[in-house]
């Protein structure tokens, strides 16, 4: 990774207003863009709401045992991989305030997982690194998520239809992702997506 960052051109961070939780018309897409052919897209895009849940539910699991949320997750994850970050690159990748970075890291400096070393440079910088505690942590979390989608990909559920138009491409993400879901999971979302299938017709 360079110090010279590559996303200082992007939007600016996201912050959540009450407007955000508005209803959303999800029979009807803006004007100019055009629905997805046959409800496919929609059914990838759905696999992928449950591809994802189940994909951080792991590491929230180990993560509510010390008290911390995703937003700690997604700071040890960077700081292990890339020792020496600074706080201005890791606003940069994560896209939040200044405000909300500084209290999650307020709770993993307490807890000994990350800590900060003064820039050589320039002074004025902190740098991050993993404790040896956090560094284990993190490894664990990464453990447990690159277990699944490795399982994903060697074993993909193959089951649905095929992407008219694109050979095998639409079954083979469509395997993936449900692949990426607890299998006792998949009876359920095989069922909710059944039901939105058969609302189309």
């Amino acid at each position: 990774m360079t110090r010279q960052s590559t996303l200082a051109t992007g939007p600016a961070p996201i912050s959540v207003s009450e407007e955000d939780d508005g209803p959303v018309n999800a029979g009807c897409a803006p004007e100019g863009v055009p629905t997805a052919d046959n409800g496919i897209t929609n059914d990838l895009v759905e696999l992928l709401f449950f591809a994802y849940r189940d994909f951080v539910g792991d590491p929230d699991r180990m993560l509510a045992e010390y008290g911390f949320g995703r937003a700690h997750h997604r700071v040890l994850h960077f700081v292990y991989h890339y020792p020496g970050l600074t706080i201005a690159e890791l606003l940069d990748i994560l896209r939040i305030t200044k405000q909300s970075l500084n209290r999650v890291l307020k709770d993993l400096i307490e807890q000994g997982h990350i800590v900060q070393k003064t820039g050589r440079s320039d002074r004025r910088q902190r740098l991050l690194y993993c404790s040896e505690t956090g560094a284990t942590l993190t490894a664990e979390l990464t453990r447990v998520q690159v277990r699944r989608v490795a399982r994903a990909i060697a074993d993909p559920v193959a089951d649905g239809p095929k992407g008219a138009g694109d050979g095998h491409g639409f079954a083979a993400a469509q395997g993936f992702l449900m692949a990426m879901i607890e299998p006792e999971e998949r009876a359920a979302v095989r069922s909710l997506m059944a039901r939105r299938a058969r609302s189309r017709r």
